[in-house]
């Protein structure tokens, strides 16, 4: 019988994210009405914000109809319309709670939220039932299913009526034992720009990660029309955008202009159309250089955007597009150093080569090495961050370009007074092609990472443990 006027509320089971609602159901001598799914209310008690894209009803004639134990690569809302289910789910999911099980029945005044990977089961307990599910996927052939048997003896479910007197498909009954099952695996990541220097510290940040997937530009081509059906979207859960064009002075003139623009702008463009229509995470990595540098504080994360130059602005305009994807992380980040060509490692050849290089020193900013991003990157998705932008470089004192490269000298074993401070205008003198504007003060403020959980390494302390390996190799 139904139970009518409870207040709406949701309670956990002991399988993660598995949760029972109870709705509130209005009758009187004509019937009853309920909301059966009501999103605002919902969420804001906990539902996931799941997306649902197709309502399906398995309408079942008789007592003892039983059905299962299904897991699908997406979520699902499961009520009852008419008559009354003893529901069981089994955990299928890789990881510690593979096999929990939860049991409980199901008329039209309650309803379950089922997430990915656990296995749905249920036994009509009334005859003419109704039994209703919203699932935010469609069936694909491609997908990943995963399937245990209803008498599996390791998860003993109490079925009320023996399986032996029941209806029940064929295909049910020959079902794997738990222990046989493969359970289902998480939702991919997929980094692009895997062989850039973010691209290379990210892989070794999730080395030890199986469904972290790895594409270069050739791999994925993000402008391309048909990029919606690159992948099979729905089985990711993130897309890290590690992919960008950084020559910064050659985007002040064609063809360098029309590449920034692409690549900053209208690839990041597709990604966050991608990311918004499949319920994807999108982290992007921006640039001190939407900032003008004209301030002498660190720059929050809420200055309002001031680039000087093109390559400033397709960052700015790709930060922008990107924050119109519900659930974004745009890290932004100054003064990079990662595996390769860099600042540091052309120091460090200059002076063994014993050459006095001229360095700009009207500069001011944090050194940041690739490694901690992708452990910053790491953190914030894994540690329940509210989406939005954070800046993220090596804490510690700031310092021109030109005491940074006095730093590399002395820990080289060189006399740092080798290194000449010249203005950037003077550095930029008699340069062949094109110079972009740089800002003068590239410091970030790192408050609101560091409030996240998060401990930027000291560049300095990050520099010398850098140039230290580069001795030892």
């Amino acid at each position: 019988m139904v139970e009518f006027s409870k207040a709406l509320s949701a309670t956990p089971t002991p399988i993660p994210g598995l949760m029972v609602w109870d709705l509130p159901v209005h009758g009187d001598a004509r019937g009853w009405f309920k909301e059966n799914w009501q999103r605002e209310k919902m969420t804001a008690l906990g539902l996931p914000d799941f997306g649902p894209v197709q309502n399906n009803v398995s309408f079942n004639d008789e007592v003892g109809t039983t059905r299962g134990i299904h897991a699908e690569p997406w979520d699902k809302y499961v009520s009852v319309a008419t008559g009354r289910i003893f529901g069981a789910w089994v955990d299928l999911r890789e990881g510690p709670s593979f096999g929990a099980v939860f049991t409980t029945q199901i008329d039209p005044s309650r309803a379950i939220f089922v997430p990915r990977g656990v296995g749905n089961a249920y036994q009509t307990l009334e005859a003419d039932t109704a039994y209703t599910y919203l699932v935010n996927d469609h069936w694909s052939a491609d997908a990943e299913y995963t399937f245990l048997n209803l008498a599996d003896e390791t998860v003993a479910i109490e079925w009320p009526i023996p399986l032996d007197r029941v209806e029940i498909s064929a295909k049910d009954l020959a079902h794997p034992r738990l222990a046989d099952v493969s359970p289902m695996t998480p939702r991919k990541t997929l980094v692009l720009g895997a062989n850039g220097q973010l691209g290379r510290a990210l892989r070794a940040e999730y080395a030890d990660v199986a469904h972290v997937e790895f594409a270069s530009r050739g791999e994925l081509d993000l402008t391309s029309d048909r990029l919606d059906s690159a992948r099979r979207w729905r089985d990711y859960d993130t897309i890290i955008n590690a992919a960008a064009y950084t020559a910064v002075d050659a985007a002040e003139a064609s063809p360098g202009r029309e590449a920034a623009w692409r690549v900053n702008v209208v690839a990041v463009a597709a990604l966050a159309r991608v990311a918004a229509a499949n319920d994807l995470t999108l982290v992007h990595v921006s640039s001190d250089y939407v900032f003008d540098g004209q301030s002498d504080l660190p720059h929050p994360e809420d200055e309002p955007l001031s680039p000087l130059g093109v390559y400033g602005q397709t960052k700015a305009a790709g930060d922008t597009v990107v924050a119109t994807v519900p659930r974004h992380f745009i890290v932004r980040t100054s003064w990079v150093i990662g595996e390769g060509k860099n600042f540091v490692a052309t120091m460090a050849s200059l002076a063994e080569r014993g050459v006095d290089p001229s360095v700009v020193a009207d500069q001011t900013g944090r050194l940041t090495f690739a490694s901690d991003i992708a452990r910053g990157i790491r953190h914030l998705l894994s540690s329940g961050a509210a989406p939005g932008v954070y800046n993220l470089t090596g804490s510690g004192e700031p310092l021109s370009w030109a005491e940074i490269a006095r730093r590399v000298f002395v820990l080289t074993g060189n006399d740092p007074s080798r290194v000449h401070g010249v203005a950037t205008q003077e550095y930029f003198a008699t340069a062949d092609g094109p110079v972009a504007p740089r800002p003068g003060n590239s410091v970030l403020d790192l408050a609101k990472i560091e409030a996240s959980g998060f401990v930027p390494s000291d560049h300095l302390a990050a520099l010398e443990d850098t140039l230290l390996a580069r001795r030892a190799e």
